[in-house]
């Protein structure tokens, strides 16, 4: 599954890395792609649906609406 995401206070590369580790926390297999410069973030993944990465994007302390 790929959820999309915009994140508008996700502005670094420390953030990227911060939405990246809390996603693969919950599974390891998962792909983030995140793009500062759009606030775009992508999560292929195969065993977390649209709300669960919804809120551990909200968990890490971000602010995501779903795209």
């Amino acid at each position: 599954m790929k959820h999309t995401f915009i994140v508008p206070d996700m502005t670094c590369g420390h953030c990227v890395k911060m939405i990246t580790q809390a996603v693969q926390a919950a599974d390891a297999d998962a792909q983030v792609h995140a793009d500062t410069q759009t606030h775009q973030v992508t999560v292929e993944t195969t065993q977390l649906d649209e709300a669960a990465v919804l809120l551990l994007l909200q968990e890490a302390g971000y602010t995501p609406n779903v795209a």
